[in-house]
């Protein structure tokens, strides 16, 4: 009980930093007279990388208004889902994967980049898939939600790892 007590007040506290932050941004007190700093970026980007809806639009909104956010100096980079297909099957994973981009390389950036931060940004971008895969017909959401599960535990496995040589794969399972 005290430990949910205890993640109760600091999510209320993160929050609390989060829309003092957009109210800044918000106002336009983002000028000279603001200047985000350290601890503002990674209340910001805590907010923009849970695991609920909130978080993913909020996210979204700045990804479209990236000027609003210039002070935190974020990295809006992405290759999307990486080696994986964008769209699998046809089911639209992009943004999901730009959003998970965005924590890994902001988090890394920041040098916060923890074993506690890259599972939430991992198990936010299966919540982002899963909330895609609720948007298509209900016949087509069970291949959706098995992809979704597929690209979930690939960054799970292979999230700290950089890129990928297909070489390197097949070497180190003794082929070739």
């Amino acid at each position: 009980m005290a430990l949910r007590h205890r993640e109760v007040r600091l999510s209320v506290r993160r929050s609390l930093a989060a829309l003092t932050t957009v109210a800044a941004v918000t106002l336009g007190l983002t000028g000279p007279a603001y200047a985000a700093t350290a601890t503002d970026r990674l209340t910001v980007l805590a907010s923009f990388t849970q695991t609920g809806a909130g978080s993913y639009q909020d996210w979204n909104a700045a990804r479209q208004n990236r000027d609003e956010w210039a002070d935190y100096h974020f990295d809006w980079g992405t290759d999307y889902c990486s080696a994986s297909p964008d769209r699998p099957l046809g089911y639209d994973f992009h943004l999901a994967c730009w959003r998970h981009d965005f924590g890994y390389r902001n988090y890394k950036d920041a040098g916060a980049f923890t074993p506690a931060a890259k599972d939430r940004i991992d198990v936010a971008l299966y919540a982002d898939l899963k909330r895609k895969c609720a948007t298509y017909a209900v016949a087509a959401r069970p291949p959706c939600y098995t992809l979704a599960w597929v690209y979930y535990r690939a960054v799970v496995i292979f999230g700290f790892l950089g890129p990928i040589n297909p070489d390197e794969v097949v070497s180190a399972g003794g082929a070739g």
